[in-house]
C-alpha cells in the first residue's frame, strides 16, 4: 500500500512536528516526506535531520515577491507527491495562489476553540477576555486567517490563577496529542468537506 506524504512547513522549534514524528511517522502507512521552512536556522530543520527526513528553506529575501516564494514551495511539494501539508509553527501567511493549489490539503493547529481568540496571541486574548475555558483547534486551512473547516477541537480549562505558563504547557501537551489523531483521521480517509458545503466536516469515528 502506499504510504500517505507528509509535508511539514515549520519556523520554530518544531515541538509539533516532533509529536508528529513520535507518533506517526512511518507507522501505519503514513510518513513525513520533508520538512520546509522560512528559517535557516529553526530547530525544526534539526528535528528533521535527526529523523533522516529531507529539508529545504524558502527564505523570502531569495525572491521578488511573497507569491514566487511560496510558488517555488508549491513546486517542490508537489515534486515529493505529497497528500498533506501541514503547517506546525509556519509564521509566514501563505498566498491565495498556493492555498487554492492544495485547496483541501493544508492543516493548521491553533491554541483556541475557533471562532473564538483567531490570530496571533491567542493564548493571551483567552486570558484577556477572561474566559475559563479555552482548548485547541485543528482546521484546514483557506484563504482567511483561521476561518478554515474545523476538523477536531478540545477543549482546555484556564487554571484558576490564570497562570499564563501553566495554560500554554497545558495548550501544548493538547496540541502534541490532537495534532496527530487529527492527521491519523485524514489520512485514514475519515474526515471531508461535504461537496456541498464548504463549511461543512464530516468524520466517521
Amino acid at each position: 500500500m502506499d504510504s500517505f506524504r507528509l509535508v511539514v512547513l515549520a519556523s520554530g522549534t518544531g515541538t509539533n512536528l516532533q509529536a508528529i514524528l513520535d507518533r506517526l511517522h512511518r507507522r501505519e502507512g503514513i510518513e513525513v516526506v520533508a520538512v520546509g521552512s522560512d528559517k535557516p536556522d529553526a530547530k525544526a530543520l534539526e528535528r528533521a535531520r535527526t529523523a533522516d527526513i529531507d529539508t529545504a528553506v524558502f527564505l523570502r529575501g531569495d525572491y521578488e515577491s511573497r507569491e514566487a516564494r511560496d510558488a517555488a514551495m508549491a513546486n517542490w511539494i508537489e515534486s515529493l507527491a505529497a497528500d498533506l501539508i501541514v503547517l506546525a509553527g509556519y509564521m509566514q501567511l501563505l498566498s491565495s495562489g498556493f492555498v487554492a493549489r492544495f485547496a483541501n490539503r493544508i492543516v493548521n493547529i491553533h491554541p483556541a476553540l475557533l471562532p473564538s481568540f483567531p490570530g496571533l496571541d491567542a493564548i493571551g486574548q483567552a486570558l484577556a477576555a477572561g474566559v475559563d475555558v479555552t482548548g485547541v483547534t485543528v482546521h484546514f486551512v483557506d484563504e482567511g486567517v483561521d476561518t478554515g473547516p474545523v476538523i477536531v477541537q478540545r477543549e482546555v480549562s484556564v487554571p484558576a490563577d490564570r497562570d499564563r505558563a501553566r495554560l500554554e504547557s497545558t495548550v501544548h501537551a493538547v496540541e502534541h496529542e490532537l495534532y496527530p489523531e487529527a492527521i491519523r483521521m485524514i489520512a485514514q480517509g475519515r474526515v471531508r468537506i461535504d461537496a456541498n458545503e464548504q463549511r461543512a466536516i464530516i468524520s466517521d469515528e
